[in-house]
């Protein structure tokens, strides 16, 4: 016995370190320990009694207690004591109360100490996995770096170090091919805690914020807050824009994001396997803005109608096609970018639907004139029948 209480002891000095080092509270730690200790009593004892565990903060020392309902006359003896038994260890007890008989059982003291040690580890890994997850639930919107440890058309896993990253197939640029141990940047969307607990990351690749965080990096006067991305569209793996602006008017947004040469987009483009990337100036002039949103496209006209966010492009006949662009791509990016609904039209298009606007609000006239003068020999006739 005096062997046991000195594990005992060192039990409770254990909790106490773990409680410094990993901050989970003794506590803690000792409920978890007693709930165990009364599955692991019925278990080995093969007991259907109703068992309370209690575990000395201070010594360690462990107790059983057996919970037993005081019945005028016992029909189950493992939960039920008669009234003049219960009398023996309380005279005040009466029908209804409940009694606790503390039990000792046989080598009760091995089967806890092994139970405790379960508990403890059970518990440090979920702590650490609790840490980790915090760790990475703060990286949200974060670029991270790992190797591939899967991949398939369906989903890439990526070994992130303290946990794995999950790229599932709507993440992953279309344009792309993953491959076991290929080294891949992705940007943290999301961070779940799986079946068994363990904190899973969920990357992207395919997210416009990937390509606001990779500028942010390659370029300092945006890390530095000098220049402001006011809005990213993307169609992965094809092109991009990005709205750039700086209230420093001796500042050239899309200069310093494009670089001498090229060479700070360059190095974007690179990570993104070659996707066209458009920067653009932001302008609070809707019009403006439009109008560089459909680069490299020229532009004749923007007509605006604020209420509704809908604006009239007007372009030469020649830039149609570029305008609107393969499938539709960079309207359907430009619209996203500056989120207004465009509607872009030739020059010759647009001459004729003025021209059939008119024709109609001739023909509406005409009829509408018609309409007053039928009226009018009406009211002539019936006047006249009057009279």
């Amino acid at each position: 016995m005096k062997e046991q209480a000195i594990d005992n002891k060192e039990l409770i000095l254990a909790l106490e370190d773990l409680e410094k080092e990993k901050g989970i509270k003794k506590e803690y730690l000792l409920e978890a320990i007693e709930t165990a200790l009364v599955t692991a009593y019925k278990r080995n004892f093969d007991s259907l009694e109703n068992v309370r565990v209690e575990m000395d903060p201070q010594t360690g020392a462990t107790h059983v207690y057996s919970m037993k309902e005081v019945m005028e006359n016992a029909n189950d003896e493992a939960t039920e004591i008669s009234v003049k038994e219960a009398r023996k260890i309380n005279p005040d007890l009466n029908e209804g109360d409940t009694v606790e008989i503390e039990i000792v059982p046989r080598n009760f003291g091995r089967i806890a100490a092994q139970t405790a040690k379960q508990v403890i580890i059970q518990k440090l890994r979920e702590a650490e996995r609790e840490i980790v997850y915090t760790e990475f639930n703060d990286r949200k919107g974060e670029i991270v770096s790992g190797l591939v440890q899967k991949a398939d058309h369906n989903i890439v896993v990526m070994d992130l170090g303290k946990l794995e990253g999950v790229m599932p197939s709507k993440e992953q640029i279309p344009t792309e091919k993953y491959h076991v141990n290929d080294k891949v940047k992705g940007y943290v969307l999301d961070v779940e805690k799986g079946a068994k607990g363990a904190p899973q990351v969920i990357v992207s690749r395919s997210h416009p914020d990937f390509v606001r965080k990779l500028l942010e990096f390659e370029i300092p006067e945006i890390y530095e807050g000098v220049i402001e991305i006011k809005s990213v569209s993307r169609d992965p793996g094809y092109r991009s824009k990005v709205a750039v602006y700086s209230p420093d008017p001796n500042i050239d947004p899309v200069g310093s994001c494009v670089g001498q040469k090229g060479v700070r987009i360059q190095n974007v483009i690179n990570e993104l396997n070659g996707e066209k990337i458009d920067v653009i100036e932001w302008n609070e002039d809707p019009s403006i803005f439009i109008a560089a949103a459909l680069l490299p496209a020229k532009i004749l006209a923007v007509d605006i109608k604020e209420e509704e966010k809908f604006a009239q492009v007007i372009v030469p006949d020649d830039q149609l096609s570029l305008a609107i662009g393969k499938s539709g791509q960079n309207a359907r990016l430009a619209a996203r970018l500056t989120n207004w609904k465009i509607d872009i039209k030739s020059e010759t298009q647009f001459r004729e639907m003025l021209m059939k606007n008119q024709e109609d609000l001739e023909e509406k006239t005409e009829q509408n004139e018609m309409e007053v003068d039928k009226n009018t020999e009406i009211s002539k006739e019936t006047n006249e029948e009057q009279e």
